[in-house]
């Protein structure tokens, strides 16, 4: 370079300056080369959560709510119209089978019963008037004095009159009967549960008017899918559990159905209790769904991409993506086949909006 003499002084310190500064700059290069060649930036780890492939025998277990109800139970009815003349009951109150409940007032039921009874009372004095007459045509028909026809004609009319008193004792028990149902009777111990009609109204025949339920067993019922029904058998454990005491109690299948109602695909199951609970107790009965192969993974680690769906295994602090085929859910999970993987490894379900293939990862609890 060619200074000029009144900028010597100042150009030989600038070019002290800009060799110092070339210097630094290929000392800091071979610094960053050094030996093995250039040095990569360490990669940064993604926080993910994790979660374990599970074989689908191990699925979770399902809840079905139901009510519990006494296992005895009785809706009344009278089985003739009137109006309800008397009711000295109330809700919750306990009563012995053969207590009156109820009684009905029907204006036809006692004179019916009446005109039966003298119906019948007519028909036997004709029957014994019958016999007496047919004693004597046989004694005159032996002296010759009747001729056979006279004899077989009182015959008949004795037979005749025999059953009409038949009849006459049927109907009279008939009238009996209806007029005994005007008196409601407890059929077995226990509570009033509901009552349906008051004192005053009419009810007609086969009308509910009260229900009733016996002190001691409850039950449950509810409704199911029919694959859970494979399986299982009448007496078999099952858990149930009180919603509101947060308690478990045992249940006993009882009944197991094996037709489901018009305009469903659920089935009744009913479910016995050995506890004591309350009527109307919101309850849950517990089952457990039984598979034989197959495996299941969080619906949250399911990945749809262009390839199809997939999730990411952890392969020790690396992610690898597997192919996986959906074939159904359960709860909070889908159900897919055995193939890239396998009961206990372990895959990603949180976190997967940052991951890529081969990724490492770190896991939060």
């Amino acid at each position: 370079m060619v200074c000029a003499s009144g900028w010597q002084g100042r150009c030989g310190h600038f070019l002290a300056l800009s060799s110092a500064l070339i210097a630094g700059l290929a000392l800091a290069g071979c610094r960053a080369e050094g030996v093995d060649g250039p040095v990569v930036a360490a990669q940064e780890r993604v926080p993910v959560r994790v979660a374990e492939v599970a074989a689908a025998d191990q699925a979770e277990m399902l809840h079905f709510a139901g009510s519990a109800r006494a296992r005895q139970r009785a809706s009344l009815t009278f089985q003739v119209g009137g109006t309800l003349a008397s009711r000295p009951l109330q809700l919750g109150q306990a009563v012995a089978a053969g207590d009156v409940l109820a009684t009905l007032y029907n204006p036809q039921l006692e004179p019916a019963r009446d005109a039966a009874r003298a119906r019948l009372a007519e028909l036997q004095v004709q029957a014994a008037q019958a016999r007496r007459d047919l004693q004597r045509t046989e004694q005159l028909f032996q002296r010759g004095a009747l001729s056979k026809a006279d004899q077989e004609q009182q015959a008949a009319r004795l037979e005749a009159l025999q059953a009409g008193v038949r009849s006459a004792r049927a109907s009279l028990q008939q009238s009996e009967q209806l007029n005994s149902e005007s008196r409601m009777r407890a059929p077995f111990d226990g509570t009033i549960e509901d009552l349906l009609v008051e004192p005053g109204e009419f009810v007609a025949a086969g009308q509910p008017v009260l229900k009733m339920a016996a002190s001691g067993g409850a039950e449950v019922e509810v409704l199911v899918p029919a694959e859970l029904l494979q399986g299982l058998e009448v007496g078999q454990v099952v858990p149930v559990w009180s919603v509101l005491r947060d308690v478990q109690l045992e249940g006993r299948l009882a009944e197991i159905g094996r037709g489901a109602s018009i305009g469903s695909v659920l089935y009744p199951l009913v479910v016995s209790l050995n506890a004591q609970v309350m009527a109307g107790e919101a309850l849950e009965v517990g089952l457990q769904p039984v598979r034989k192969d197959g495996l299941s993974v969080p619906l949250a680690a399911v990945m749809r991409s262009a390839e199809g769906l997939s999730v990411f295994r952890l392969e020790g602090e690396r992610v690898e993506r597997v192919g996986i085929a959906v074939a159904g859910f359960e709860g909070e999970r889908a159900l897919i086949g055995e193939g890239a993987l396998a009961a206990g490894d372990q895959v990603v379900y949180a976190g997967l909006s940052r991951l890529a293939d081969g990724d490492s990862v770190e896991m939060l609890p």
